[in-house]
C-alpha cells in the first residue's frame, strides 16, 4: 500500500499548483492543511510523518479541482468569515472579506439609531438582507447584535438552506429568511436598514469566464447585460421598505461607486457616501431615506 511523507506530498501538491505562481507554495501549504486535517505548524514539524494511500488520492484529487480554479471553500464546505466559520456549498458565493465592510457599516448605522431611540418603547433595529447568500450578513448582524431583528431574502431555494443551516449553527435561527426575489416576499413591511451585496458584473464581461469566477452561482454574480440593474431596482424600491432616517447599504463593483452615488441622489436619498475596502477601492456606497424636505443631496466618495 502506497505511503507518502508529508514533505513529498506537499512538493507534489506545490507543483501541481504551480499555476497559482509565487502563491502555489501558500496554497498547497492550505490545501493540505484542510484536506488531511494537518495543521501549518505540523507540516514543518513533522514532515516525515505519513499518510496513507486513500489519503494521498484525496488530496491529488483536491490538488486537481483546485488547479483547475474551484474555490478552496467548495472543496472544504466551509469560509471563515468576521471570526465566523460558514458553511458553503456551490449554491452560494464563497464569502469575500471586502463584505465585512458592509457588516461595519450595517452595525454603525444601526448603533447610530438605537442611540437615538434610547427611552422609547420601540428601540429593536430592524435589518433586512437582500441576496443574502450564505447568511453571511444577516447572521454576522445577529451575532453582534443579539437585540435585533434581522430577515433575509434570497431567491434561490438552495441559498435558502445553506443560510438556514448557518443561522442554525451559529445564532441559534435568530433570522427569518424569506424565499423570493428582492422585496417580494417583504410584502409592506419596513426595516431601518437595508443591506445587499447584489449581483454587479456584466452578463457579457469575460471575468465570469474566468478561473476565479467560474465555478460559482451565475444568478448571484450577474443581473444580466446591464452590471448595475440589480443596484439599481434596489435604489428604486428600497423606499418603499424604509422607516424615516433609514439607510441603504450596498456593496458594488470596485469602479461603480460614482454610478451609484448618482443613482442615489437622483432617487432622493440623502448624505450619500462611498466607503474603501482595504485595497483602497470604493466598496459599499449608502444613502439615507429622510422625509420630504428633509433630504440634502450629499455625494461624496469617502
Amino acid at each position: 500500500m502506497e505511503r507518502m511523507p508529508l514533505h513529498e506530498a506537499l512538493s507534489e501538491t506545490r507543483a501541481t499548483l504551480a499555476g497559482f505562481g509565487d502563491g502555489a507554495a501558500r496554497e498547497a501549504q492550505q490545501l493540505l492543511a484542510a484536506c488531511l486535517n494537518v495543521p501549518l505548524i505540523s507540516q514543518h514539524t513533522e514532515p516525515e510523518r505519513l499518510i496513507d494511500a486513500k489519503q494521498i488520492e484525496k488530496l491529488r484529487t483536491w490538488a486537481a479541482r483546485r488547479a483547475s480554479g474551484e474555490p478552496l471553500a467548495y472543496l472544504t464546505g466551509r469560509r471563515e468569515f468576521w471570526s465566523l466559520d460558514f458553511a458553503v456549498t456551490r449554491d452560494v458565493l464563497v464569502p469575500r472579506p471586502e463584505t465585512e465592510l458592509l457588516v461595519e457599516r450595517v452595525l454603525h448605522h444601526g448603533d447610530e439609531l438605537a442611540k437615538r431611540r434610547e427611552g422609547r418603547t420601540t428601540t429593536s433595529i430592524q435589518v433586512a438582507d437582500l441576496g443574502t447568500g450564505s447568511g453571511i450578513i444577516a447572521i454576522t448582524v445577529a451575532h453582534e447584535r443579539p437585540e435585533w431583528l434581522c430577515t433575509a431574502v434570497d431567491v434561490s431555494s438552495k441559498a435558502i438552506a445553506v443560510a438556514t443551516e448557518n443561522a442554525r449553527q451559529l445564532v441559534a435561527g435568530r433570522v427569518t429568511f424569506r424565499q423570493g426575489s428582492w422585496f417580494e416576499p417583504l410584502s409592506d413591511q419596513c426595516f431601518d436598514i437595508i443591506a445587499s451585496n447584489p449581483p454587479y458584473v456584466d452578463s457579457d464581461d469575460p471575468v465570469l469566464k474566468g478561473d476565479s469566477l467560474a465555478f460559482e452561482p451565475l444568478l448571484a454574480l450577474t443581473a444580466g447585460p446591464d452590471a448595475l440593474a440589480a443596484l439599481h431596482h434596489l435604489i428604486e424600491h428600497a423606499p418603499r421598505h424604509l422607516t424615516a432616517g433609514g439607510w441603504l447599504c450596498l456593496e458594488h463593483g470596485a469602479d461603480q461607486g460614482m454610478a451609484v452615488r448618482q443613482r442615489l441622489v437622483a432617487r432622493g436619498y440623502a448624505h450619500v457616501v462611498s466607503h474603501r475596502d482595504l485595497a483602497g477601492h470604493e466598496r459599499v456606497t449608502e444613502g439615507q431615506w429622510l422625509p420630504d424636505g428633509n433630504r440634502t443631496s450629499d455625494l461624496t466618495s469617502g
